[in-house]
């Protein structure tokens, strides 16, 4: 792509605090390093961790821009040296370490995805992260296999609702929470089995009759907190859990007999800070195992909103607000 501007419109956050912090404002276009290209960017995904980063409670590692935004989806601006697998004009989706609230981000060649056929820029840049963190997390950690069984809390996020998704496409049956009958409903909708009102229903005792009380085989949390020892009981002789965050704190006491008992495995891990080597051995598998499933319509990012990039605060609003179902997203006028 020629003619490449040289500033661009980014969203700034004035310190930390409230979702008014994000404010537009402008600054040099940045330009690709070795095995990086830049990405003309249509469309930006909004996550918790962007949230938790504006209130100051999750700092960028090392070297990652300072900019919130993990995940974009657009077109190949230009290319750093040494990409060959990449050209100018390319749709693909990426997964960033910070910067993806702008008109252009860089990102490394190697964690780009191609935009699986048939979505829309839009609909891409909802993928990445929820697709690397439950690839990485349910497939290879946990090892879900076809013909077991899986619960997630939170179905409806945008982890939920992709999990739901590759865990039914994959052949195993899927379990939810999720807060309210629309919800539920909307989790039964995505595939799974059966949707489970926290708010009115206790999982660990649905779980129990659902399985005749065997127990679901992976359990992938968000919650922590009272969460975990229930978690651990619902769990089946040699599952695992599996936690990537904690909503109700990091910190609880557990009983350790029925890990003993039952061999189980409690795991859990982060994804921004993982070397980029890593991550591009996920982005592989992705590409093998779970884009065919998009581009045969089997699995699809949900959008459950759009805001223009200037109005990145009112995407924080709803983000915390906690009423939507699928991912919110941030378009620039190249949507």
């Amino acid at each position: 792509m020629t003619d490449l501007p040289t500033e661009m419109t980014y969203v700034r956050a004035e310190g930390d605090g409230g979702p008014e912090v994000l404010v537009p404002a402008r600054r040099p276009v940045p330009a690709p390093g070795e095995g990086e290209v830049l990405i003309e960017v249509a469309a930006a995904g909004v996550n918790r961790p962007d949230v938790m980063q504006r209130k100051g409670m999750y700092p960028p590692p090392p070297g990652a821009p300072e900019t919130l935004g993990l995940e974009v989806a657009g077109r190949v601006a230009a290319l750093g040296a040494g990409v060959t697998d990449l050209k100018v004009g390319d749709p693909v989706c990426a997964l960033l370490t910070g910067g993806g609230y702008a008109e252009y981000a860089v990102a490394p060649a190697a964690v780009c995805l191609p935009v699986p056929e048939g979505l829309s820029l839009t609909e891409a840049a909802a993928l990445p992260e929820t697709f690397f963190t439950v690839w990485t997390n349910v497939f290879e950690r946990a090892g879900l296999k076809e013909g077991q069984s899986f619960l997630v809390h939170g179905g409806t996020s945008g982890i939920g609702t992709t999990a739901i998704q590759l865990a039914v496409a994959r052949g195993a049956t899927a379990y939810a929470t999720a807060g309210g009958p629309e919800k539920v409903a909307f989790c039964e909708k995505l595939g799974a089995k059966r949707g489970i009102d926290y708010r009115s229903e206790d999982f660990q005792a649905v779980l129990k009759e659902e399985t005749g009380g065997k127990g679901v085989n992976v359990i992938l949390d968000m919650v922590g907190g009272e969460y975990t020892n229930k978690n651990i009981k619902s769990l089946a002789p040699d599952g695992v859990l599996v936690q990537i965050a904690f909503m109700q704190g990091p910190k609880v006491q557990i009983d350790l007999t029925p890990i003993m008992l039952k061999r189980l495995t409690v795991t859990g891990s982060t994804l921004r800070a993982r070397p980029t080597a890593q991550k591009a051995k996920i982005a592989e598998a992705l590409k093998r195992e779970a884009l065919p499933l998009v581009a045969a319509g089997k699995v699809k990012p949900i959008v459950h909103a759009t805001f223009p990039l200037e109005k990145a605060a009112d995407a924080h609003r709803l983000m915390e607000e906690s009423s939507h179902m699928g991912k919110i997203v941030l378009t620039t006028t190249k949507a």
